[in-house]
């Protein structure tokens, strides 16, 4: 819901337009609709609280009237992800690991929705500046070894929790790539792994493909990740990367 997303900012801005793509993201085969009305690019500009509610209650409150799949509230702002799950959200899908908003912590324990715990270095605003790590898994495994025992200690359930490294959130395409090569250590953690490497900028460095011409490498990283048993793909292509799991997991099955 937001008019400068990296990828598809505006395509679904309005509330026909929004419940219309969710609609069509359910028939694809989505499991989960993740709704966000806040650009969380790099460089992108922060929304105020009262923007924010604007843009995503009415399609939260909309689609969980149609739909019959789960829906998560994409947000860091703890007083918008309140009214996303009163309007029928129950997820919450917070990029900052719950540190950007002193309530969230909270938030998440007395409602006991699901969280989505993701790694960012830095903000938005400054995170592509200059990444740094002395080893990018070694010190993602610390902080969210750190990070989730907080929750816990604060009252989130084991069973609530989702892990994300966020793949281009701080980190460089050799960044981004280390994390994509070596799945099994986050899940070593014993928490669900989710991944969002859909049209990202490190496709660029990769293959030299604007975003509009990142498809066919998004799949790519799909069925390298479905190798390494991943729990979530967050994805704008749903349907055709849908079909690339399904053919990859009707063969994987057969060979010995």
């Amino acid at each position: 819901m937001t008019p400068d997303s990296f990828s598809d900012g505006g395509e679904a801005s309005d509330l026909a337009a929004a419940v219309k793509k969710g609609l069509q993201l359910e028939e694809d085969g989505a499991d989960i609709l993740d709704v966000g009305g806040e650009s969380t690019r790099p460089g992108a500009e922060p929304v105020t609280v009262e923007e924010e509610l604007k843009r995503v209650i009415p399609v939260i409150k909309a689609l969980s009237a149609q739909i019959q799949i789960p829906i998560s509230i994409d947000t860091t702002k703890a007083e918008v992800a309140r009214q996303a799950l009163q309007a029928g959200a129950i997820i919450i899908n917070d990029i900052s690991g719950l540190t950007f908003d002193p309530e969230m912590i909270s938030l998440a324990a007395s409602t006991k929705a699901g969280v989505i715990c993701m790694h960012i270095q830095g903000t938005p605003q400054t995170m592509q500046d200059h990444p740094e790590y002395q080893n990018v898994v070694s010190d993602l495994m610390v902080w969210f070894k750190d990070r989730i025992q907080k929750l816990l200690d604060s009252g989130v359930d084991r069973e609530q929790i989702v892990i994300d490294p966020g793949i281009g959130f701080g980190k460089t395409a050799e960044h981004n790539l280390d994390i994509l090569s070596q799945i099994q250590d986050l899940k070593d953690l014993g928490f669900p792994v989710l991944i969002g490497h859909s049209r990202k900028r490190f496709l660029s460095k990769l293959l030299n493909r604007p975003v509009e011409e990142r498809l066919a490498g998004t799949i790519g990283v799909s069925l390298a990740l479905a190798c390494q048993s991943v729990d979530i793909l967050r994805l704008h292509d749903v349907a055709a990367n849908r079909d690339a799991l399904s053919a990859w997991d009707a063969i994987s099955q057969r060979v010995t």
